[in-house]
């Protein structure tokens, strides 16, 4: 099989990361840094293109490397409507709902539009893949008591679907014939099933819902949490802060750093320990939850993202779930390598590129 050339796209808030593939080898990558003051200066999110494409280009400059011959740019979405997993071709209504952040404002909507700046002038395709868009959850998970209110699709979609389709490969099976539980566990945390290709149930880890992570508070009693929204001691940008910036090892310890965590630990901080051990043990009993989802049939649970380098959480959560299924560790993220192999699954015409329709797979139901 050829070796297909892939330049891989990641837009965070204040840096960019590119990664240059040949085939599934990486041969050059690069975490660009954006002056915070200097991203200030945009109105808007993609008043930044030109200036990240030219930071980039001055990176690829400076190491001699070259976006010609490339046959793919793979970028990671973002201000799309929910769509199913897989990957996209970058055409003119996602490019339009990337340029208006159709349904968030992160500068992860730049990915698409950079992969299409490069695409035109360099040639190759344009792609992105597994946005954080995807939405492939079955109707009765969507479901809560409250009419109006529904869990959606928010979880680590690329690094998520890259995990499964990676360990389906190293046991000789395809993503789509297995039933997998796969632990993202990093500054979010989500805990998905995934059965037979498909993410039908996981926690949402934007609106406060599965196990509290570093900072985000995770699933609260929801009367406590009214009282605390009219107790006039805090703004709606606190309370909502407390969701995903603020909450969980933040909130309770001042730092999001696992690392930190296990120094207070190892110093005799007892409370340190409650809470990470308490951190632990809602992952445990989320993963649990989806062993049910799947009905007991469950292939593997896989450990994935930073903290699943942390020996002591790995031990803990195999003995809360290890009669389930056998227990994989896959640490840290994959996310540049899920670019680069989404787009070569393409290329190579292992998998067909979907197209953006601007139609979202749900958008309520009809009652």
């Amino acid at each position: 099989m050829k070796n297909y050339k892939v330049f891989a796209i990641n837009p965070g808030s204040t840096s960019t990361k590119i990664a240059m593939f040949e085939g599934e080898k990486e041969i050059f990558s690069r975490n660009i840094s954006h002056d915070a003051e200097k991203l200030k200066e945009f109105k808007e999110i993609s008043d930044q293109l030109p200036y990240r494409k030219e930071m980039i280009l001055n990176v690829l400059k400076e190491e001699g490397q070259t976006l010609e011959g490339v046959d793919a740019f793979s970028a990671r979405g973002g201000g799309l409507v929910n769509v199913e997993g897989g990957v996209f071709t970058i055409g003119d209504k996602l490019l339009e709902h990337a340029r208006t952040c159709y349904t968030v404002k992160h500068p992860a909507t730049l990915g698409a539009q950079l992969a299409d700046a490069f695409s035109k002038e360099f040639g190759g395709a344009a792609f992105v893949v597994n946005p954080p868009d995807v939405d492939e959850f079955q109707d009765v998970a969507r479901v809560t008591g409250l009419k109006g209110v529904y869990r959606e699709s928010r979880i680590h979609a690329l690094n998520q679907k890259e995990i499964g389709i990676r360990f389906a490969a190293k046991q000789g099976k395809k993503y789509e014939d297995m039933n997998l539980i796969i632990c993202h566990i990093g500054g979010g945390i989500s805990v998905t099933a995934h059965r037979m290709g498909k993410m039908v149930d996981s926690n949402d880890i934007a609106n406060g819902d599965g196990p509290m992570a570093p900072t985000r508070c995770g699933q609260l009693p929801v009367k406590d949490v009214v009282t605390m929204c009219y107790s006039g001691k805090y703004t709606e940008k606190e309370m909502r802060e407390k969701i995903t910036k603020t909450g969980g090892l933040v909130d309770h310890l001042g730092t999001s750093d696992a690392r930190e965590v296990t120094e207070m630990i190892k110093n005799g901080n007892q409370y340190a320990k409650l809470i990470y051990d308490a951190m632990i043990y809602e992952i445990g009993k989320t993963a649990g939850s989806m062993a049910a989802v799947l009905c007991g049939k469950v292939d593997g649970i896989i450990f994935t993202g930073g903290i699943s380098h942390d020996k002591y959480v790995v031990e803990k959560l195999t003995k809360m779930l290890g009669f389930i299924a056998p227990i994989t560790v896959m640490a840290g993220e994959f996310e540049m390598e899920a670019l680069a192999a989404g787009a070569i699954r393409v290329l190579s015409g292992k998998e067909e590129a979907k197209i953006y329709t601007g139609i979202p797979v749900w958008n309520g139901f009809n009652v």
